[in-house]
């Protein structure tokens, strides 16, 4: 039944795609919101108590729903599965901003994408480079592609019903919401880390079979221990090592040069590079649901 809501709601999505979530997301942060100014005295564990009531409880209130609705008819859990997992999934979500970059840059217009990558980080980007502008793009993508898809199949699957996906985001969003916070924001970020050591693995894992197998390795134990997110960084490096890129590398400021170690080996990126990117994200993809579909043939019979 797993597989079967995975494949529709990729379907549905790719059908209808819900754009920003604005009014999720306007809930949630006033969801977020409340907790904090009820829990936040400044300690780590008062971030820690808000934490818990602030994800577990949609993720419990949709698993008992969920073994509600599947105890009167499995059509009406897998009915839930596939809304929760359209709700949480977020393949369309990234994706514009990346093709609209590819399309800007085949039509010579600079300018266009660094207005695009510059809105889909929520910074200024009329001092990047064409070069930079790509570099970030493929970061982005990859970066996107693992926290909106891969982490959340990851955790639909490992628990029941749709509460590991709903886990999952609302982890994600309460470490953007709380985790510059200081002692607040400790464990908002601690627990992150925590979800995402493995499902981190798994996307580079990913990468690195539906790509070049042995560079995405290599740049994996080799490189992604400098990226500041130690998670995020393997799957940056095996994303570029997959892609035979270089990422990261100092970026131009207005100020000066942005430090960032380099991450991948082989060519600087460039056009071809997003193509490239575009196949290893759908080709990853391929292999997560034919892999899940192997697994429910292996129970069934």
């Amino acid at each position: 039944m797993g597989v079967l809501a995975i494949i529709a709601a990729l379907v549905l999505e790719q059908w209808r795609p819900l754009g920003e979530r604005r009014a999720a997301t306007g809930a949630l942060a006033a969801w977020a919101d409340w907790l904090e100014r009820c829990f936040n005295a400044g300690e780590s564990r008062h971030g820690a108590i808000a934490w818990l009531i602030a994800a577990l409880v949609p993720a419990t209130v949709a698993l008992v729903l969920y073994a509600l609705l599947a105890w009167l008819t499995p059509l009406a859990g897998l009915l839930l599965n596939i809304a929760a997992l359209y709700l949480t999934l977020g393949f369309r979500q990234f994706s514009h901003f990346f093709t609209g970059i590819q399309a800007a840059l085949r039509d010579a217009e600079v300018d266009r994408a660094r207005e695009l990558i510059g809105a889909w980080r929520g910074e200024s980007a009329t001092h990047r480079s064409r070069e930079e502008v790509i570099r970030l793009a493929i970061e982005e993508a990859l970066a996107a592609s693992h926290r909106n898809v891969f982490a959340v199949l990851f955790w639909f699957v490992l628990l029941p019903g749709p509460s590991g996906a709903i886990l999952y985001r609302m982890a994600v969003f309460l470490d953007r919401r709380w985790g510059g916070k200081g002692e607040f924001g400790r464990w908002a970020r601690k627990l992150l880390l925590i979800l995402e050591w493995p499902a981190a693995r798994l996307t580079a894992a990913a990468f690195a079979v539906v790509g070049d197998f042995e560079d995405a390795i290599y740049c994996w134990r080799t490189q992604a221990a400098a990226w500041p997110d130690p998670n995020l960084g393997i799957v940056l490096a095996a994303g570029a090592g997959a892609l035979g890129v270089r990422l990261g590398m100092p970026l131009t400021e207005v100020t000066g040069l942005q430090s960032r170690a380099e991450i991948g080996l082989g060519e600087e990126a460039d056009l071809p590079h997003l193509d490239s990117t575009v196949g290893l994200l759908w080709r990853a993809l391929v292999v997560w649901v034919f892999v899940l579909i192997v697994l429910t043939l292996a129970r069934v019979f």
